[in-house]
């Protein structure tokens, strides 16, 4: 299967919600991997809530033409802790 992100919802400051083809959901913080002259401007909240999904590409984008593979997204989600059963 080819990894894609079919939902993307900006929360706050470097943290996106994402939602894969594969049903897995969760929570990425962006933070430490907007680094280099791509991601630079993205340092700036204003510009980075911009994000969006690139149904082209499957995977999220913004204006300044930054994106980032899907299969780097998903090794940062932190998906949400079901509650133990006892």
């Amino acid at each position: 299967m080819i990894l894609h992100i079919t939902d993307v919802v900006y929360l706050d400051d470097y943290r996106i919600k994402l939602v894969f083809n594969d049903g897995l959901s969760g929570v990425a913080d962006l933070r430490n991997a907007l680094w280099g002259e791509m991601f630079e401007p993205l340092l700036d909240p204003n510009n980075f809530s911009q994000i969006r999904l690139n149904p082209e590409l499957g995977t999220v984008s913004w204006p300044n033409g930054a994106d980032l593979a899907p299969e780097f997204l998903y090794t940062l989600i932190q998906p949400k802790n079901e509650p133990n059963e006892n």
